[in-house]
């Protein structure tokens, strides 16, 4: 495991892909549900280590507009999954003064799960440490589109002027209005791609890749990406 530089910052919010769950249960002889339910306890051990670090937001790439393409009985194993941490997590949740917030076209959910989300988000609401993000039903250009319309129809209602728009107008019209954009983008099972993930949000992102499936992922592997983030540095189009 690497060190991390104490006179240099931790990032403030990370985002994650995690990838590689098929392929951790496949290598085990198990069916993909079980590679799944392993990839939830890295959840929780990766909460625990971003308040430990001092991490302020985490965004987990979950289920992506795509996954609804997938087969049936994986599509409802991982809504059980969905609902099954809900359960037992949120207490946890309340206790580690974690809040929930979640991105995404929850609607395509199944109603058990969108209310329990709903639940967990209220419950959490005024909890003020580490704010867990997770994208659901989510898709990036699903939602920069969706900026798009909302800034048309307010165009036409005439309550924004169109000359007025940049960079910061159109951010307040994206799902993660009111969020500082990542500073770090992790990556799990060695793919660089960033498939259809905060592709506004991440443009300066530092972005690190590594070979570790998600399942396998735990405290070391978050301090190691840290450990790489602080190595270097962000110039953001300057020099």
């Amino acid at each position: 495991m690497a060190v991390l530089d104490p006179d240099k910052e931790i990032p403030q919010h990370i985002a994650i892909i995690m990838d590689g769950n098929g392929r951790w249960a496949k290598a085990r002889n198990l069916a993909r549900r079980d590679g799944h339910r392993a990839g939830a306890e890295s959840v929780e051990q990766c909460l625990k280590a971003c308040g430990d670090l001092g991490v302020k937001y985490l965004t987990l790439y979950a289920f992506s507009s795509e996954n609804w393409k997938r087969p049936e009985a994986e599509v409802t194993a991982l809504m059980g999954l969905l609902a099954q941490f809900l359960k037992e997590k949120t207490p946890s949740l309340m206790r580690n003064n974690i809040r929930l917030q979640v991105i995404g076209h929850l609607a395509r959910l199944p109603l058990k799960n969108q209310k329990q989300l709903q639940d967990s988000i209220a419950k959490t609401a005024q909890n003020d440490g580490l704010t867990l993000i997770v994208a659901l039903s989510y898709g990036s250009r699903e939602e920069i589109v969706d900026a798009a319309k909302r800034l048309m129809e307010e165009a036409k209602a005439g309550t924004i002027n169109p000359a007025d728009l940049n960079t910061e107008t159109f951010s307040r019209y994206l799902y993660t209005a009111g969020t500082p954009d990542p500073d770090l983008l992790i990556r799990t099972s060695g793919e660089f791609r960033v498939s259809n993930f905060l592709l506004w949000q991440i443009s300066y992102a530092e972005i690190v890749i590594t070979e570790t499936l998600w399942p396998d992922f735990r405290h070391d592997h978050l301090v190691d990406a840290i450990a790489e983030y602080q190595r270097r540095h962000r110039r953001f189009g300057g020099l």
